[in-house]
């Protein structure tokens, strides 16, 4: 299920766009200012965030901009929602590094339909092209790119190839000649290559890479 948090503080746009998106299978949690939404994001990266300009404390083009130079949360995809509608604003707030930007009042259809656009832009729309373990595992296939609990991680392409073969086929036993055919670049290599490799992705995995397993006699799965 793809997560949005949303930072505004009129309760009545927290609870339109709470109820439309999660009718749409979003799960979605509502702030109404950007200390409480910091305070999560140390606990919890969404898929998107959904942010308002107008706020108490920092607003919103501070709380972007802070997002933005953030190693942990500048690849968190942002549209901005405002009842400013003047082009300077929306210009800085695209400048600034919005991935959109709404003004109010908005039509909830297009608020969703400007969501999944953005999300897919990403990667993180649950298209063909990505593969996900719950909400903790994500792999782009066009870019490579590989994410945990939210954050990018750097995996070597055999490693890429070894996690995409798991995700594809879980539960799924395999021996270690089955994945050098389908993991492996290079085939002239020993079978007890597959487990020094398999170790280095367990711990790049950190908690999750408890989920590679060994079949005693047979080979490795992935516990999905």
């Amino acid at each position: 299920m793809r997560r949005v948090f949303v930072v505004d503080d009129e309760d009545g746009i927290l609870t339109l766009i709470k109820v439309n998106l999660e009718k749409e299978g979003f799960s979605v949690r509502c702030f109404e200012e950007g200390n409480s939404l910091f305070e999560q994001l140390k606990e919890d990266i969404p898929d998107l965030i959904i942010l308002d300009v107008m706020l108490p404390g920092l607003n919103g083009f501070q709380i972007l901009k802070i997002l933005r130079e953030s190693e942990d949360y500048k690849d968190i995809p942002i549209i901005m929602l405002t009842a400013r509608g003047d082009e300077n604003d929306r210009v800085y707030g695209l400048e600034t590094g919005a991935d959109d930007y709404i003004t109010k009042p908005f039509s909830v259809r297009e608020l969703v339909a400007r969501v999944k656009a953005v999300l897919k832009r990403a990667g993180k729309d649950n298209g063909k092209d990505v593969l996900k373990y719950k909400d903790e595992i994500l792999i782009n296939l066009d870019t490579h790119d590989v994410f945990l609990k939210g954050k990018k991680i750097e995996l070597t392409l055999t490693e890429f190839n070894l996690l995409k073969l798991f995700l594809k086929n879980p539960n799924k036993v395999f021996s270690r000649g089955k994945i050098l055919d389908k993991a492996w670049e290079e085939k002239y290599v020993s079978e007890r290559t597959v487990d020094v490799h398999l170790k280095h992705l367990r711990d790049k995995l950190g908690d999750l890479g408890k989920k590679i397993v060994n079949v005693r006699g047979v080979g490795y799965k992935f516990e999905g």
